[in-house]
């Protein structure tokens, strides 16, 4: 029996990789895809909304580090390539309990690395179908206030979840070296956009103004990321996968700057004008006069920035939706989905 030749996306139940979902099968009329995701506190089936009856699609409840869930995929489907999202990813929680982060995190992208070999390379494909393994650019550490990292940037985490996908992109890079497995990386700056998880920072600021909650900004609100439209990520996953050099990583950045201080209040400032009736029934006049500073995190790294110029040059990427354009989209998502944000 001839097995279904399919694409297998890890953690696609999670934030980006449900955003890559809907993109993929939205940008590629032949496409099949396995979605293997675990449904831990990140993972939400309804990011899937109006695909589950979408016959190129296939849903699997397991974890990655579970050899034989992996195995049993690959058995079933004949795994013409891995796009690998599925990771803890939330900084707090691994500095809480590390542990699942090594499990998930390294163990897991050591599981489907091998699972992935064993069947490529008895189809002698090793070389031929892709792995590629999504990271970010927190692998490198901390920034003063000038510089970028770039792919040749040494690799300093500061935290566990860090840490575990440092560990991870050497595993996968090592893949390539030993095995001469096709593999590619790529190293993103922070997300935002629709269908991420109610504890990250962007959609925690929109709750808690929603429920005129103050707003915990850590520290000072000086730490400073850069912001790439999920949407402009899941175009650039695309181009990596399909025509970028095996065994490269890539730097993908949105060039966008901004302190958590000042994310918050122009977040606010788009409350203000599309939510106009909440601050109107209240002691406040903008949604800004809630933003509240808490003390900082251990191991807080002072600013991110990627040089993400080889994936602009060498495969014709950019970003094509604005900061502005981005935020007011993904602010206007979250207020329409208040039973999913304000719990």
């Amino acid at each position: 029996m001839t097995k279904q030749p399919a694409l297998l996306i890890t953690g696609g139940a999670g934030f980006i990789g449900s955003n890559f979902i809907h993109y993929y099968l939205s940008e590629h009329a032949d496409a099949s895809i396995v979605n293997i995701d675990k449904l831990t506190y990140a993972g939400n089936q309804t990011n899937l909304s109006g695909i589950e009856d979408d016959q190129r699609y296939h849903w699997v409840h397991g974890d990655i580090a579970d050899e034989k869930v992996v195995s049993d995929v690959f058995k079933k489907f004949d795994i013409q390539g891995v796009v690998h999202f599925a990771a803890e990813s939330h900084v707090d929680k691994s500095i809480a309990n590390a542990k699942p982060f090594i499990i998930s995190n390294v163990l897991g992208t050591g599981t489907l690395l091998e699972a992935a070999r064993q069947d490529w390379e008895e189809k002698g494909m090793l070389d031929k179908r892709r792995f590629h393994y999504i990271s970010t650019d927190e692998v490198y550490g901390s920034l003063g206030k000038e510089g970028t990292f770039n792919e040749q940037s040494p690799y300093n985490p500061s935290n566990p979840y860090s840490a575990t996908k440092a560990g991870a992109n050497m595993l996968v890079k090592s893949y390539f070296t030993t095995y001469g497995m096709n593999v590619v990386l790529s190293s993103c700056s922070n997300n935002y956009g629709p269908r991420q998880h109610k504890e990250k920072l962007i959609p925690t600021i929109i709750r808690k103004a929603l429920a005129l909650d103050p707003i915990p900004i850590y520290g000072t609100g000086e730490n400073v990321r850069d912001w790439l439209y999920v949407e402009d990520h899941c175009r650039a996953i695309d181009r990596i996968f399909h025509d970028g050099a095996t065994g490269q990583i890539y730097n993908v950045g949105g060039r966008n700057e901004q302190t958590n201080l000042k994310l918050a209040k122009l977040i606010c400032e788009a409350l203000d004008e599309i939510k106009p009736d909440l601050t109107a029934h209240a002691d406040i006049h903008h949604f800004s006069e809630l933003i509240t500073f808490v003390e900082d995190r251990p191991g807080h790294d002072l600013r991110y920035a990627v040089d993400d110029s080889k994936i602009r040059n060498k495969l014709g990427w950019k970003p094509s939706v604005s900061f502005e354009e981005g935020l007011r989209r993904t602010v206007e998502w979250y207020v329409n989905q208040p039973g999913k944000v304000v719990q």
